[in-house]
């Protein structure tokens, strides 16, 4: 009993943080409550928010059954809940509050539900067959873009034929524009999936196709965006690298060049194409300067592969636009169509750094894909516009620890574990499941030293990897503005896709689109299909003949 008492003790007076250490004695349950709110405190706080909530879900009941001229589709690369909930946090902390409490852009959207991310043949999927899926409405083999299940993946010959349209192409038929912005190269596996049908997300330039696919007629994804997809009229990102030949040098960085072999100059051949006024900008100046009301298409590659995250803009010396601006410039482009827009809207760094597990970038690039989509709901008006935000799928991304109310996010962890911290070392509250944070010593590194808010950071991770993978939990989706109501439970990715396209009256649910509207009557609780004017008359005729 005796090792006992000690071991019980000495949990409660041991240090385990650097903070502690510095200070000499632990966070305490006092301490940690002295950090929340005072007005929190008051039980008519949390009351007055709840009635005001329950009046606004009231208020939905009321459904926006409007048909949707415009539809504008968020997609967080990468975004699970634990990237919402702990970019929400960041959010209200770089606003100076302790952060739990933040309403993120997203959170605003009245409907929510979850999505299933899984492709054909992985139970954890890749962007690109996800992307297929809410775009086109068909569940897709991982790697392929644009095309149905019995595309195999690298296999050029599986391809013909078996090409799915998007929503983007449905709504340029429909007269309605169309826009694509991205914090990624504009021929990643998201944004491509809007124009482009490929057996492989990788045949990005005509540099990456085998042999097999230039045998048998297969195009590359930016050759495809400028040959088949003319009708686009924003397309806002980076990688022009692959719009470039190999000899024409980098307008920006010099010693880089372009990847065509073909010698084609994409750019140029975009510009020339277009029947209206067309414009292409590379840098912020040249964005800035672009005026919406005088300009019908407008092609930005701001770098020759992703754009920077977030946190190393003030790095670029050209200066480049944010995703708000980018979102802006477009919304402002498109919505001079009288039959309206859809747009796509992609924060695809978010990825990537938590592909490195650096928390850090991707969280402020969630930050910023926030602020993107505040921009959006700020200049449309809801009753005829949808908007739509998720994810195309998630990551092994964590966040435990019991770090106390408003602690900075990416600190290590404030609460003292005692012996149930059996290294003794120091935790932050973000980790990965894998991922390049690892340590192959044996033992787990000693950050007691180490500023784990710096951006270039790696959050520790259980499993070393070079690169850190997806998760393969469902990811949230939220919604606002007509239909969006169909947005809830736990729904398939294809689901997406259908919901737009049955909104806004596009592909196969143009024809009789309003009379599909009208709430089916019920009898006994069931519901009952009811009659147009047409199939009563042609009832009747029958009734009459059988007589």
């Amino acid at each position: 009993m005796g090792l006992y008492r000690f071991l019980l003790v000495a949990t409660t007076i041991l240090p385990t943080t650097m903070e502690q250490a510095l200070s000499g004695r632990q966070t305490t349950f006092s301490e940690a409550q002295g950090r929340t709110p005072h007005q929190e405190l008051d039980p008519a706080f949390w009351n007055d928010m709840a009635h005001r909530d329950l009046d606004r879900a009231i208020q939905l009941q009321k459904l926006n059954l409007n048909m949707a001229k415009n539809v504008v589709l968020f997609v967080g690369d990468g975004m699970g809940l634990t990237t919402v909930t702990t970019g929400r946090i960041l959010k209200g902390q770089l606003q100076g509050q302790p952060g739990e409490e933040t309403v993120l852009a997203m959170d605003s959207l009245p409907h929510v539900g979850l999505v299933k991310t899984y492709s054909l043949d992985y139970q954890v999927p890749d962007s690109a067959g996800t992307a297929t899926a809410f775009l086109s409405g068909v569940k897709a083999a991982r790697g392929t873009i644009g095309v149905n299940g019995r595309v195999q993946h690298g296999v050029c010959a599986t391809q013909k034929g078996n090409e799915v349209n998007s929503i983007l192409v449905l709504a340029n038929q429909a007269g309605k524009s169309t826009g694509v912005v991205s914090t990624s190269s504009l021929t990643d596996a998201t944004v491509a999936s809007t124009y482009a049908h490929s057996a492989s997300r990788y045949w990005d330039t005509d540099a990456n196709l085998p042999w097999e696919a230039i045998y048998k007629g297969c195009k590359d994804i930016a050759a495809q965006l400028v040959d088949n997809a003319p009708d686009i009229e924003v397309l806002l990102a980076g990688g022009r690298q692959n719009f470039l030949p190999r000899s024409v040098a980098d307008m920006e960085y010099p010693n880089k060049f372009g990847t065509r072999r073909d010698g084609r100059n994409l750019v140029e051949e975009w510009i020339t194409t277009k029947p209206g006024t067309a414009r292409f900008v590379w840098n912020l100046d040249e964005f800035n300067a672009i005026d919406s009301n005088r300009t019908d298409y407008l092609l930005g590659l701001f770098e020759p592969h992703h754009m920077k995250f977030s946190v190393d803009r003030d790095l670029d010396g050209a200066g480049k636009p944010t995703l708000s601006d980018m979102t802006q410039k477009a919304i402002q482009i498109l919505q001079k169509n009288s039959n309206g827009f859809f747009l796509l809207v992609e924060g695809g760094r978010i990825d990537h750094g938590h592909h490195a597990n650096q928390a850090v970038r991707a969280l402020h690039d969630t930050v910023a894909f926030d602020d993107a989509i505040q921009v959006a709901k700020d200049m449309l008006d809801m009753q005829d516009s949808l908007v739509i935000v998720t994810a195309d799928h998630s990551h092994t991304f964590n966040f435990g620890g019991y770090p106390s109310r408003g602690h900075p996010i990416f600190r290590k962890t404030d609460y003292n574990f005692g012996f149930e911290l059996l290294d003794r070392k120091p935790m932050t509250s973000l980790l990965y499941g894998n991922g390049p944070g690892y340590s192959l010593s044996g033992t787990r590194q000693d950050i007691t030293n180490v500023n784990t808010g710096r951006k270039d950071y790696k959050q520790q991770s259980a499993v070393p990897l070079a690169h850190e993978t997806h998760g393969g939990e469902d990811v949230p989706i939220f919604a606002g503005g007509p239909m969006a109501h169909l947005f809830h439970g736990v729904r398939e990715q294809n689901y997406i896709a259908h919901v737009m396209k049955y909104a806004a009256c596009l592909g196969e649910y143009r024809e009789n689109c309003h009379s599909l509207r009208k709430p089916r009557a019920t009898r006994g609780g069931v519901a009952v299909r009811s009659w147009d004017f047409q199939t009563t008359i042609a009832v009747l005729i029958l009734v009459v003949a059988i007589m």
